[in-house]
C-alpha cells in the first residue's frame, strides 16, 4: 500500500481496524493487517513482502506476496528477481498482489506518451517465467488516474493480483473487485471468496438517523393518534410497521444503495475515462457525493450496533464499528448446543429446531395448580391508599427516567431505542 504516514501511526491504525496484527516492510512503504490468521515473514525488502499465511479453522496455508514497486524501471528489475526466485522452490497456493507500477500492455494506459515496450515485457516475463496468472477483475479497467481532466487526463492499470495454479484450484470462484478511487488516485483491490450464508428473519430495531429526517416526527404523530384506550404497546406497533414502510422509501436498504452507488460511479468513472470532459467529471463529482452521504448513515448505523459511547459524532470510524460488531457476534455465535439425549449438534438448522423444541416444551408442559391461601395470614404492611399513592407516578417523574435514558443504549424488546422517545 502507500500510506505516506508515520509509522507510529501503526499500532494506532491495528486497533481502530480491528485487526490482530500489524506488519511493516523495511522501507516502511508496505503495511498488512491481518487477522484470524497466523503470519510468518518469509521474505521483507523494499519493494515486496512475502509472508506464510495459515487459516486454521479452514486448514488454508498459502503465501502471500505484497507488492509496492518502485517508479524507476532498473529498480523493478530486483523486484523481478525476487518473485521469480520465489516461484523457483514455491509448493503452496501463492498470491502476488500490490502496486506494480507498471502496465502489461498498451491497452492498459489511456492518455499521456506512449507505453514504454521494454518494460512491459520484463514484467510479462516475470509473470510467465513464475508460472503466476492475472487473476483479472470486475470494475474499471484503471486503477490510477493522474487527476486531472480533458487532454491533460492519463488513466492506467497500475494494481493487480496474480496467483499460481495451486491457488485458483484451492479458490475457484474467486474475484477481485477494482473499487471506486475514494480519497486515493488509486483503486483498492478487493479478492472475494463466495461463501454461502442462510438468511435469518430480523425483528424491527429503530435506526437513530431516523430521527433527523424531516419527515420522521410528522410520520409518528400521524400513526401515533389513536383511540385513547389503545394501549401504549398497540401503538407502537403500529408506528413499528409505518416506520419500515417509510424507511424503505427514504433510504432504501442502506448497504445496498452504498453497492449500487458504487456501480454507478463505476460507470461515471470508465465514461470519465473514455471522455475526459468538464461534464462528465461533475457528473462523476455528483454520484461520489451522493455516495458520501450514505456512507455517513452506514457509519451511523454500525455505530448504533456497537453500542460504543466513547467516539464523538462526526469521527469517521465505519471500519472499527464494523469490526467491533463483528467481533461481539462472533463472541456471541452458538456453534452448538446440546439436545435431551446429550449429543451435540452443530449444524444451524438443528440449533434452531432444538432451541424451539426447548422452549415450546417449557411454556406447555402441564403446570400443577398452585395453592396461595396461606398468604392470606401474612398481614399487610402497605395501605390501600398507600398502595394507590405509589401507582401514582407524576409526570415530572416519567419524564425525567425517560430523557435519563443514554443515547447510545441499546433497543428494547420493542425494537425502538431512547432516541425515539427523546425525539418524539
Amino acid at each position: 500500500m502507500e500510506p505516506f504516514q508515520d509509522l507510529s501511526d501503526l499500532e494506532r491504525y491495528r486497533r481502530r481496524l480491528g485487526h490482530d496484527t500489524a506488519l511493516v516492510n523495511c522501507s516502511g512503504q508496505i503495511w498488512i493487517f491481518t487477522k484470524d490468521v497466523h503470519v510468518d515473514v518469509n521474505e521483507d525488502s523494499t519493494q515486496q513482502m512475502t509472508l506464510k499465511v495459515v487459516h486454521q479453522n479452514m486448514g488454508v496455508e498459502a503465501l502471500v506476496t505484497v507488492v509496492y514497486a518502485s517508479c524507476n524501471a532498473i529498480n523493478r528489475e530486483e523486484l523481478w528477481n525476487s518473485i521469480q526466485h520465489i516461484s523457483s522452490h514455491i509448493s503452496l497456493p501463492w498470491l502476488v498482489g500490490g502496486d506494480f507500477n507498471v502496465m502489461l500492455s498498451p491497452e492498459e494506459k489511456l492518455g499521456g506518451f506512449p507505453v514504454y515496450c521494454q518494460e512491459t515485457e520484463d514484467f510479462a516475463n516475470c509473470i510467465a517465467t513464475s508460472s503466476l496468472y492475472d487473476l483479472g477483475y470486475i470494475g474499471s479497467t484503471y486503477t490510477w488516474w493522474n487527476g486531472r481532466s480533458e487532454d491533460a487526463c492519463i488513466f492506467k492499470r497500475l494494481d493487480r493480483i496474480l496467483g499460481n495454479q495451486r491457488l485458483m484450484n484451492l479458490f475457484p470462484t474467486m474475484k477481485i473487485k477494482h473499487l471506486i478511487k475514494k480519497g486515493s488516485d488509486h483503486s483498492p483491490l478487493v479478492l472475494e471468496c463466495s461463501q454461502n450464508t442462510e438468511e435469518i428473519i430480523k425483528p424491527f430495531k429503530f435506526l437513530n438517523f431516523w430521527a433527523k429526517h424531516s419527515s420522521f416526527e410528522k410520520l409518528v404523530e400521524e400513526h401515533w393518534r389513536l383511540d385513547p384506550f389503545y394501549m401504549v404497546q398497540q401503538k407502537l406497533k403500529r408506528v413499528n410497521y409505518a416506520l419500515r414502510s417509510w424507511s424503505k422509501e427514504t433510504y432504501g436498504d442502506v448497504f445496498q444503495q452504498i453497492a449500487t452507488l458504487e456501480d454507478v460511479i463505476q460507470a461515471h468513472e470508465v465514461r470519465f475515462e473514455e471522455s475526459p470532459t468538464l461534464h462528465n467529471k461533475e457528473e462523476l463529482h455528483k454520484a461520489q457525493a451522493q455516495l458520501s452521504r450514505y456512507l455517513h448513515l452506514e457509519e451511523e448505523y454500525w455505530r448504533q450496533k456497537s453500542g460504543l459511547k466513547c467516539f464523538q459524532e462526526g469521527e469517521k470510524n465505519t471500519k472499527f464499528f464494523h469490526s467491533y460488531v463483528t467481533g461481539k457476534r462472533k463472541k456471541l455465535k452458538l456453534n452448538r448446543i446440546q439436545n435431551t439425549q446429550g449429543d451435540w449438534l452443530t449444524e444451524e438448522r438443528d440449533i434452531a429446531a432444538e432451541a424451539i423444541r426447548y422452549f415450546q416444551e417449557q411454556f406447555t408442559e402441564d403446570q400443577s395448580k398452585k395453592e396461595f391461601s396461606l398468604l392470606n395470614h401474612i398481614p399487610s404492611l402497605v395501605t390501600e391508599e398507600q398502595n394507590q399513592k405509589l401507582e401514582e407516578l407524576p409526570t415530572e417523574e416519567v419524564k425525567a427516567a425517560v430523557f435519563g435514558l443514554n443515547k447510545e443504549s441499546a433497543c428494547g424488546p420493542d425494537g425502538f431505542t431512547s432516541i425515539f422517545y427523546h425525539t418524539c
